[in-house]
Parts: structure tokens; sequence; C-alpha cells
């Protein structure tokens, strides 16, 4: 019997590298077991230098091999269950594209306002930079949507690597706010209600393990 891959994991409700690769996996049809390292637990660094050749959640552990970026373990997944990427070719270098773009910017939303799934009316300076952010990421979705999201709900249509990339923005949003357009604000609804991206926010609502600089951020709006 072949042994089902292992997803290693932060905290449920603050690691919104682990959010992307377990919500793609899942809604991809990937067989896999989770396994969580608390950001807070004394042995975190040991246990996870032990699993990551980064030393960083979240790893895909398949066999032999050992996966450890985000975007990578979504790859993996799609080249064995099929889907990820949209078949048009244009629609698949723009996904590509927006899905590349939330990996390695938005530096400004993420330090401001990083996920805090069980925090919500939250408020943070609105600087230039983070209105920047802000209005980029409208711009991918609706843009997104108007262009290629006819087949579905979804950025492209039906869900893929690029939706999951964006997802912890659509909890970050949640919890500090964002004035949005109305077809970014229809697609951040629709993240928020889906199955699978409520029960990871029920688990991090359950999973204790508080992190208390970053649950001190932010004003309550009132």
């Amino acid at each position: 019997m072949n042994e089902i891959p292992t997803l290693v994991l932060g905290s449920k409700n603050y690691s919104s590298w682990s959010l992307r690769p377990w919500l793609f996996l899942r809604k991809c049809g990937f067989d896999f077991r989770e396994r969580m390292i608390h950001f807070d637990a004394p042995d975190y660094r040991q246990h996870i230098a032990a699993a990551s050749p980064s030393g960083r959640v979240p790893v895909l552990l398949d066999r032999d091999c050992a996966i450890w970026d985000s975007l990578a373990i979504c790859e993996y997944a799609a080249e064995g269950t099929g889907g990820g990427w949209p078949r048009d070719r244009a629609a698949r270098a723009v996904a590509r594209a927006a899905a590349a773009e939330m990996h390695s910017g938005f530096q400004v939303l993420r330090s401001e306002c990083p996920m805090n799934i069980r925090a919500l009316d939250r408020r943070v300076p609105q600087t230039q930079a983070l209105s920047a952010d802000i209005a980029r990421i409208d711009h991918i979705w609706a843009d997104c949507r108007a262009r290629f999201g006819a087949g579905g709900d979804w950025l492209f249509g039906a869900f893929g690597i690029a939706d999951a990339m964006f997802a912890p923005v659509a909890f970050r949003f949640r919890t500090y706010g964002a004035a949005l357009s109305a077809p970014a604000g229809a697609y951040l609804a629709h993240v928020l209600a889906d199955p699978v991206v409520c029960e990871w926010r029920v688990a991090a609502e359950n999973e204790g393990h508080p992190m208390p600089d970053t649950d001190r951020l932010g004003t309550t709006a009132g």
C-alpha cells in the first residue's frame, strides 16, 4: 500500500502560506494527510527543520520527495490530478502571472495586515502603499473575472491555483476591511462562502495557540 503524502502546516489562523496548498489540494482531490506544527510550540524549530529543507511551512512530503514551496506544491498536485490552470493559452498565462505576482508581491499588505482569521473588525492605517496593494488586487480580481470568468464564479471560471494563491487575501480583507469594486467584492464573498474555505476558517477559529503580537494589531472598528 502506498503511503499517503503528508502536508506539514503551521497555524491555520495565521499561516497564509499553509492555507494556499491545503485549499488547492483539497479542492483538486489530491489525497493527503495533515501534520500541524504550531508556531508557538517550544520545539517548533526542531520539528520543522527535520521536515522541511527550507525550515519553513508548508512542506509536502511524498515518499522520498519534499516540496517546500506553496506554489510548487500546488503545481505538483495539479500534475497528478489535472486542472490547476485554465485550458485557454491566454487565460493560462494570465493565471500564472497573477499567481506569481501574489507569490512574490504585496509585501506591504502582508506586513501591515497579517492573516488573523479569528480577528474581526480590525483597522490599520491606510497608508498610500497599503492602498496601492489593495487597489492592485482589486484590479486583478475584477479584470480576471471580466475577461476569463464566464465559466464559473472563480477568477478563471473554474477553481484553480490562482484562486488558492489569493485565498489568504480574502481572509485579510475580512479581518481588516477593504474598499473594493463591485466585481472584486462579489469575488471576495464567493471565496469566503466556499465550503472548503469555511472548513479552514472553523478550524482556525477553534485551534487556540495565540500569537499575541499579531492579535494586538489593529484597532477595533466602531
